[in-house]
This record gives structure tokens, C-alpha cells and sequence, in this order.
């Protein structure tokens, strides 16, 4: 009975061959991994999730055109406007959703007092959006 220990064959010389037992041994382990963990990973628990639309709606914020005269006269969107009603409806424009854009027309001779007055109104009442128009050329 001899035991050979060494990488040789019969005749004494290097052997050549790959021993298949050890790879035929991991490849049966890990065919028994897979085996039992796809059924693990595949278990999912079924959700009725309800459908929503894909399109995004755009609401425009509403525009408020106010403009001041030389004389510091507002006017609401073409309407004359006193300025004790001024702050009624900017109150009211301020609860709005979206919340509108102020237009600012101001005419150039008008006195700068009048449009902070304006625009600190506006910003009291919680309205943020505030555009200057301009006329291009002059």
C-alpha cells in the first residue's frame, strides 16, 4: 500500500492533470446556495398602489398690473384705486393660491416715496412677486 504524496506519477514525472474532484465539490455547493436563495429573493408581496397621472399642471400665478401716476395716483389693473383700498386688495391677493404677480408700472416724475409705500405694502401682506415694467426706449 503506497500513498503518493508528491505531484508525480508512476514514472516519476510532474503530472499534468487538474484534479476535477475539488471544482465538481464547490461547483455542487454553490448550485445549493442558488438553488436555495432564488426562492428567497424572488418573494415579493403584492401592492395595489393606486395610479396618477403623469402630467404635471402648470397654474399661472394671476397678474396684478398696478401702476402709479406722476401725481402718486395707483391704479388696479387699469381701475383707479384709493389707497385705503389699496391694502384690502392686497390683502385679498395675498390669500390667493398661486399667489399672483405684481406688475409695477411707475411713471418717471413720480416720487420714490410713493413706490416704497407700495412696496412695502406688498411686502406686509405677504406678496413676494413684484415685477417693474418698463417701456423699452425712454
Amino acid at each position: 500500500m503506497s500513498f503518493d504524496t508528491g505531484g508525480f506519477d508512476d514514472d516519476g514525472e510532474v503530472m499534468s492533470e487538474i484534479n476535477m474532484t475539488p471544482l465538481v465539490d464547490v461547483m455542487l455547493v454553490l448550485l445549493i446556495i442558488f438553488i436555495i436563495t432564488v426562492p428567497v429573493i424572488n418573494h415579493a408581496v403584492k401592492l395595489d398602489l393606486p395610479r396618477a397621472s403623469s402630467h404635471q399642471e402648470d397654474l399661472k400665478p394671476e397678474k396684478i398690473n398696478l401702476s402709479i401716476n406722476a401725481d402718486g395716483r395707483l391704479s388696479w389693473n387699469g381701475e383707479g384705486v384709493a389707497t385705503e383700498a389699496l391694502e384690502l386688495r392686497l390683502q385679498n391677493a395675498a390669500g390667493r393660491q398661486p399667489q399672483p404677480e405684481l406688475h409695477l408700472q411707475v411713471d418717471k416724475r413720480t416720487e420714490y416715496d410713493h413706490v416704497a409705500q407700495l412696496l412695502s405694502a406688498a411686502s406686509r401682506h405677504g406678496l413676494g412677486k413684484v415685477a417693474f415694467v418698463t417701456e423699452p426706449g425712454k
